[in-house]
């Protein structure tokens, strides 16, 4: 069961819940494709041809550079791995959604990061996109609250799509209080 659907509280629904784009995995791929690189071009470095018969091979500053690279490449291999799992982490363990009272949001597995704010107490929704960002439609959706709360949601995908969904609920949720404000007020006036 998700965090959000085990935290709503009694008439509360999800209308909307945004996810994290898979360019979270960008950083371990281009790490990998790197890795791979420096491996092959170590390899070719480091390699001696020798034919049967021939002398033993003698080590040149080519074949240790080679040596070296390969080695390198070894632990940029194992950090591509560490990068994977992270990025694993970040996109299966981040839930965002916005009920009909308020945005839920949670991030974590072990250190976990938790946002509950009600739907009267945001005074903002900003989005950061870098260049990247724009290309691949992914951004930083950032919820201001009143007494400066400020929680920050990296990577959501369409995320001035999500500022908006987020701005027209609040607007209904503000109308839908307005309305009852008003019916309120002349119920009291027939009574």
């Amino acid at each position: 069961m998700s965090y959000v659907k085990d935290n709503l509280m009694s008439n509360e629904k999800i209308l909307f819940t945004a996810y994290v784009h898979p360019a979270v995995f960008l950083p371990a791929f281009v790490t990998f494709v790197v890795t791979l690189m420096l491996f092959i071009y170590g390899f070719s470095k480091a390699a001696v041809i020798t034919t049967p018969g021939s002398a033993p091979p003698q080590a040149t500053p080519e074949n240790i550079v080679g040596g070296m690279l390969i080695l390198v490449s070894i632990f940029l291999f194992l950090y591509s791995i560490f990068l994977t799992f992270q990025a694993l982490i970040v996109k299966s363990q981040t839930e965002f959604a916005v009920t009909n009272r308020r945005v839920i949001a949670k991030t974590g597995f072990i250190r976990r990061h938790t946002l509950e704010m009600l739907l009267p107490k945001i005074e903002s929704v900003s989005v950061h996109q870098n260049v990247l960002g724009r290309l691949l439609n992914f951004g930083t959706v950032t919820v201001t609250g009143t007494g400066g709360t400020k929680e920050s949601f990296r990577a959501i995908i369409e995320p001035i799509g999500v500022r908006k969904k987020i701005n027209q609920i609040i607007e209904a949720y503000m109308q839908y209080q307005r309305k009852l404000a008003t019916k309120q007020t002349s119920d009291n006036e027939v009574l």
